[in-house]
């Protein structure tokens, strides 16, 4: 069996060169660069550089021995040729040594004017997505190996327009099921017009604590996109659940078969477990999903369901590490969606990493995470899930959105000030252990 092992970063997150070769403002741009939405005043307009240093990060890739590369496409910067020549080069150098492009079409950088006309709650946002998959697929469609079309919608829609804690900074909950369901006809109207391999990428929350509120949040954080993309209908509790928010008249007749598009790979983003219960509202509502401060919150149609803060051990971000969820979600989606297969599409954690006199970086802490949900994998492919690869979230520190660059979740460190890349230790685990491995994850861990 073949398995690929690679890494994934974000155009945003590491690109920089945001004024550059004719790309245009994007919903983060203008985030970041108001004041009080990110952490210390930081932007992305310089991030790692990555736009400059580009050559430099895809040595790194072939010295890591990775299979493939999932990058992100920024939307704002194709609208000049430049900015696809870019691409082309990119793509051109990771096929010369054997790396696989796998591209996305959207993480998160909506163009500013997409904004301004309605964003994602407009329906013409979707008809435009298609238009701009369109012209990159005619430009790179003879050597992306994946396309992937979107990347955690849920975040994008819940975390950009109900709770506002990412761009572009809005807290309207029935903004955000229209959001919802016009990213999931970007994504149908997407996969018809790109070609070769198609997939989308899903942040699919593990619910554990009362079943009914497991219920309700499964309903909006997963089934969201899982019933439409997978079953061709969105599931009746979601829309029974948000009835008092939305009377979901933005889907049309057609939309749910156009989403549907088939899928060749279902791409997983896996950091923590979610644990839920009942909330009364006597007491002031936990916020332990780490999604905003309380006051204005992503889970529209839960206004009932508070979140606990799980056991440690945490990482930088305050996520609770539990392997365990990781393989209980694989079986989750082999049980209910047998045919589609699976890619570990983003996994990692935050550490606060620094470079030690030696000159090192001694993350023995990213090590174990890797290690354990490599391990988390492994399992689930024992007890029949079709997992294809892996990619590590990531390749590089880099602008980690409303947390700015305090947190950083990369195996190859960056010096903000400078821009140079340390490996960490981490990333000389994952060299060694990909060479060791070529054949996909060991149900036990291993060094």
């Amino acid at each position: 069996m073949s398995f690929v092992w690679g890494a994934a970063t974000a155009a945003y997150q590491i690109e920089g060169a945001a004024d550059e070769d004719g790309r245009v403002p994007s919903i983060w741009d203008t985030y970041s660069r108001t004041p009080g939405r990110v952490r210390d005043g930081d932007t992305g307009d310089v991030a790692t550089d990555h736009y400059h240093r580009w050559a430099e990060d895809v040595e790194t890739m072939s010295a890591l021995g990775l299979g493939a590369y999932r990058f992100s496409i920024a939307w704002p910067r194709i609208h000049d040729q430049r900015g696809i020549d870019f691409y082309s080069r990119l793509v051109d150098a990771l096929l010369e040594r054997g790396i696989a492009p796998v591209a996305t079409l959207y993480h998160w950088d909506l163009p500013q004017s997409l904004e301004d006309a309605g964003g994602w709650p407009a329906r013409d946002t979707a008809y435009r997505f298609a238009e701009y998959a369109t012209r990159i697929g005619a430009a790179l469609g003879d050597r992306v190996h994946t396309w992937t079309t979107l990347n955690e919608p849920w975040c994008s829609a819940f975390l950009g327009y109900a709770s506002g804690v990412h761009a572009p900074g809005r807290t309207e909950p029935a903004a955000a099921l229209a959001a919802a369901h016009h990213l999931n006809l970007a994504h149908g109207l997407a996969a018809r017009e790109l070609p070769g391999r198609v997939s989308v990428t899903l942040n699919l929350h593990h619910v554990r604590g009362d079943a009914e509120a497991a219920r309700k949040v499964d309903a909006v954080a997963n089934r969201v996109f899982l019933g439409p993309m997978l079953d061709g209908a969105y599931p009746a509790d979601l829309l029974e659940d948000t009835a008092r928010v939305t009377d979901w008249a933005f889907v049309r007749d057609g939309d749910e078969a156009t989403i549907a598009a088939p899928l060749d790979v279902l791409g997983v983003n896996y950091y923590t477990p979610t644990l839920v219960r009942p909330w009364s509202g006597d007491t002031p509502r936990a916020t332990a999903d780490g999604h905003g401060d309380g006051t204005a919150s992503p889970w529209v149609g839960c206004d009932d369901v508070e979140f606990v803060r799980q056991p440690g051990p945490y990482t930088e971000m305050g996520w609770s590490i539990d392997p365990t969820g990781l393989t209980e979600l694989l079986l989750r989606l082999r049980r209910e969606h047998p045919a589609v297969p699976l890619m570990i599409t983003e996994n990692g954690a935050a550490f606060d990493d620094r470079i030690e006199a030696d000159g090192r970086v001694h993350d023995q802490r990213r090590i174990d995470y890797l290690r354990d949900h490599l391990a988390a994998v492994g399992r689930a492919m024992e007890a029949g899930a079709d997992v294809r690869g892996y990619f590590v979230w990531s390749l590089l520190d880099n602008f980690e959105w409303a947390h700015g660059y305090s947190k950083r979740f990369g195996v190859v460190h960056v010096d903000y000030d400078t821009r140079t890349r340390t490996w960490k230790d981490s990333a000389h685990w994952y060299r060694d252990h990909i060479a060791a491995s070529s054949r996909g994850p060991s149900p036990e861990p291993f060094d």
